[in-house]
């Protein structure tokens, strides 16, 4: 049962972080939102934000899936590991900087579910 937990969290942390990253590139494709017609139908023309509507659903059912099995203070920690998964993609591949601060609270986010993962009662 541990096993197919981890993997709903490795899956719901997958999902989260393509939405994040989906939203981003779909946003940057559509351009700066100036809410007339034209802006509207980029809008609506844009697949990544189905991909991104349809990401959503799916972390929702895999979330509520995990919350069946697993703790509810780990379940919702592990479930915004995407700061930190989207922190290090915006860098690695997006070239963007992060700061001491961040990769400090990003080691916080990590440590602190860690930490909520290993001191939770087993049945």
């Amino acid at each position: 049962m541990r096993l197919k937990i981890i993997i709903g969290f490795l899956l719901l942390i997958a999902i989260d972080t393509y939405v994040q990253i989906g939203f981003k590139f779909a946003g940057t494709n559509i351009g700066e939102p100036t809410l007339d017609a034209a802006w509207l139908t980029r809008v609506l023309a844009e697949p990544l934000l189905l991909t991104v509507l349809a990401g959503y659903g799916a972390a929702f059912v895999v979330y509520m899936t995990i919350l069946k099995y697993a703790p509810v203070g780990p379940a919702y920690a592990a479930s915004h590991m995407e700061i930190v998964t989207v922190t290090i993609f915006s860098w690695a591949y997006l070239g963007d900087t992060i700061s001491l601060v961040q990769a400090i609270g990003c080691c916080a986010i990590v440590g602190g579910v860690l930490i909520l993962a290993a001191t939770e009662e087993r049945p």
